[in-house]
């Protein structure tokens, strides 16, 4: 995502304007740890200035940055997936300001009006597969264990 506005772009107006009803302008000083969610998440934001470390923990495996946010970046993802074993964190390195949603009036208004429901988890999975594409150097080497050069190109 390059600017602050593109999930809210992707929505009509009317559906725009009722997803923002649900968000307020938050900031985190730098060093902040503005989550460390397992599971569904309860707020997520919008950068609109700032850096932010994105990491993932993997039980049994240290921390590893995955990704650097910056404004336009939606960032708490989870609060639309199903938990999984592992999880995120993010910390700001810089101060951040943000637009920060409620998650759960969020997932309600998803449900009760199917286009602002569709136009959103098309949004936060578009992001989502875009981060995994661009940590995989990342996960690869800070969470796999050592292996032989042709078996690393191999899961490559």
């Amino acid at each position: 995502m390059s600017t602050t506005r593109t999930l809210l772009d992707e929505l009509a107006p009317e559906a725009a304007h009722r997803l923002l009803e649900h968000s307020h302008p938050v900031r985190f000083p730098a060093g902040t740890r503005i989550f460390h969610e397992r599971g569904h998440a309860d707020r997520f934001w919008i950068i609109e200035c700032g850096r932010v470390e994105l990491d993932m923990h993997v039980p049994g495996r240290r921390n590893a940055v995955v990704d650097t946010l910056v404004s336009g970046s939606l960032l708490g993802c989870s609060w639309l997936f199903p938990p999984h074993h592992w999880h995120l964190g993010a910390t700001a390195t810089t101060e951040v300001r943000a637009l920060e949603f409620d998650a759960e009036a969020v997932r309600e208004l998803c449900a009760e009006d199917p286009t602002v429901g569709e136009a959103v988890f098309a949004c936060v999975a578009a992001t989502m597969a875009r981060r995994l594409l661009s940590a995989r150097g990342r996960l690869l080497e800070d969470l796999m264990p050592r292996v032989g050069a042709e078996n690393l190109a191999y899961v490559r």
